[in-house]
């Protein structure tokens, strides 16, 4: 056998027709056994990286970060289905890549087994292939879950429209991925023991409650009653989501802070009871905005409590620049003795260029331009205009 082989180069190689005599027959036989069983040329790796780039529109830092989440993927041949897939649905291009970047690993679903029969569950539901388009960028993983069905008729019920639904549907928002019997029903029930209505809810706030934990919930409704607040007061509402999200401990470490500042516990009732989300701003812009109020404004503390949306306002875009020209107004001679500061710092931008700029221009020519300077002006922490 070695000797064959080392003949079958130099004997193959020529292009003379070999005599038809049994010695040739056996080499052309074992020529062709040869050929069949030389070891075929192995595939080329799946380059993850480069098919995000090139096939699914990824930016290079977008691929590197997805690259490592679809690793295992050996062939394309799924991925391909799967932009296939959503490309017959009516996803653009530039929606199926948003979609690949934020959850790479829907290029691993099965497009018979798990996308089609969502298709399916979707099409029966009333939804036509563009809505479906819609969804799936904004439904997340939850599009590949079978509850998907279910889980969007129970929202459509509650919400009214699909358009509805859309409008607080996000890919973390995970509305259509929360258990409906165990979590959001529960949830829609302790509600409506408590007077809350869907009807009456606003809308962009109540998922974000009904898929919260009950235990969350029931106890978020337990803290606002310290508050004050009535529950059929508008806000009620939005003191729900606030304190559905904030630990008792987190709720603590923020009153305890307006305290430090100044509050008294009285204050902090009627400041946190009329503003629920004055417990979402950090301490340290807490404490910047009321140094600002309390000092430069000199604003007394009981008076910022009954409007706390001072707190809210922007310190560099709003507080400090309109300051600033309530006291070239006030050196004139301009406000009264009586002026209001809440009434100039609540105004839109519009009203307050009316009313305060537009009014004087001719008494002060100036005074616009000194605005916008003051506007644009990077206010450096602790300094004064």
């Amino acid at each position: 056998m070695l000797r064959l082989r080392n003949l079958r180069a130099p004997l193959f190689s020529t292009r003379c027709r070999l005599p038809n005599t049994p010695a040739a027959v056996l080499l052309l036989s074992l020529q062709r056994l040869l050929s069949a069983t030389a070891a075929p040329t192995p595939p080329k790796p799946f380059a993850a990286e480069e098919y995000l780039i090139s096939t699914c529109g990824l930016t290079r830092a977008q691929a590197l970060k997805a690259s490592k989440q679809i690793g295992h993927i050996s062939s394309p041949s799924r991925p391909d289905a799967v932009l296939a897939f959503l490309s017959k649905l009516g996803v653009s291009r530039p929606v199926i890549a948003g979609i690949v970047a934020s959850d790479p690993r829907f290029l691993c679903a099965n497009v018979e087994k798990t996308l089609a029969p969502r298709v399916t569950e979707l099409t029966e539901l009333g939804l036509s292939r563009a809505q479906m388009a819609r969804l799936v960028p904004l439904a997340g993983t939850a599009f590949r879950s079978k509850a998907l069905g279910s889980n969007l008729s129970f929202w459509l019920q509650v919400m009214g429209s699909f358009e509805k639904v859309l409008a607080v549907l996000n890919p973390k928002s995970n509305i259509l991925g929360s258990d409906v019997e165990k979590v959001v029903k529960p949830n829609l029930a302790l509600l409506q023991q408590y007077g809350v209505h869907v009807c009456n809810f606003p809308y962009s706030l109540l998922p974000q409650v009904l898929t919260r934990a009950p235990e969350h919930v029931q106890a978020a409704v337990a803290r606002i009653g310290e508050f004050g607040l009535q529950r059929n007061s508008g806000m009620f509402r939005h003191a729900l989501v606030v304190f559905a999200f904030q630990s008792q401990e987190k709720v603590d470490d923020k009153t305890r802070a307006l305290k430090m500042l100044g509050f008294s516990q009285e204050d902090v009732l009627t400041a946190v009871g009329k503003m629920p989300i004055l417990l979402n701003m950090s301490i340290e812009r807490l404490r910047r905005n009321l140094d600002f109020l309390t000092r430069d404004v000199g604003l007394e503390i009981p008076y910022i409590a009954q409007r706390p949306v001072l707190l809210m306002y922007s310190l560099e875009r709003r507080l400090i620049p309109r300051h600033h020209l309530i006291k070239i107004l006030d050196a004139n001679g301009l406000l009264g003795d009586r002026f209001d500061f809440y009434y100039a710092f609540a105004l839109s931008e519009k009203k307050f260029l009316d009313r305060f700029i537009h009014h004087y221009k001719h008494t002060l020519p100036g005074l616009a331009d000194a605005y916008t300077s003051s506007c644009a002006r990077k206010v450096p922490h602790g300094i004064t205009i």
